[in-house]
């Protein structure tokens, strides 16, 4: 499997993050060429408590927040709105390990209610996100952002989603 999901808060399960991380997971590496097989993604499934005190450990942001991401490798673009750099696994053995995701429960599930659109629906959005952020995208640039942006809609209409940008907002986190 691509995704390890652990659940810190039991809600997730109800909600099947684990289901929903393997498809967006797989979605987004599939849409940039990359066999999802040969990759591997941690993925947190805890409260608005942990994920502040996790925001506040790695951004000095000590709120809650949707979604946080830890790539394992920096594969930034130099140039605003460039393609960040392929990810390369070291053997053909072993998955290599793209990074971490952590999603907090109740902010997740407010901002859905907000949005009125369903809560796996918004959680499949902050997965494709996430990985993305840890296959070196970002949104700090204009450029970044845009290409962020278009990525995310793709992947999501490709699973029948709807573009998550047209309903009120974007993700805070990562």
């Amino acid at each position: 499997m691509l995704t390890d999901t652990i659940f810190e808060d039991d809600r997730w399960p109800q909600v099947g993050l684990d289901r929903l991380a393997e498809t967006g997971a797989a979605a987004a590496l599939s849409h940039l060429g990359l066999s999802p097989e040969r990759y591997e993604i941690a993925v947190l499934g805890c409260d608005d408590a942990r994920i502040a005190a996790l925001n506040g450990d790695f951004r000095d942001k000590p709120q809650a927040t949707n979604v946080l991401s830890w790539p394992s490798e920096d594969l930034a673009a130099e140039a605003d709105g460039g393609a960040p750099f392929a990810p390369e696994p070291e053997d053909d053995d072993d998955a290599h390990h793209l990074g971490d995701i952590a999603l907090a429960y109740e902010t997740c599930a407010q901002e859905a209610a907000d949005r009125g659109i369903p809560m796996e629906q918004h959680v499949t959005h902050l997965i494709v996100h996430g990985v993305l952020h840890l296959l070196g995208y970002d949104h700090m640039r204009d450029l970044d952002a845009t290409l962020m942006e278009r990525l995310e809609v793709e992947i999501l209409g490709n699973l029948g989603l709807p573009d998550p940008y047209g309903v009120d907002g974007a993700p805070e986190g990562a």
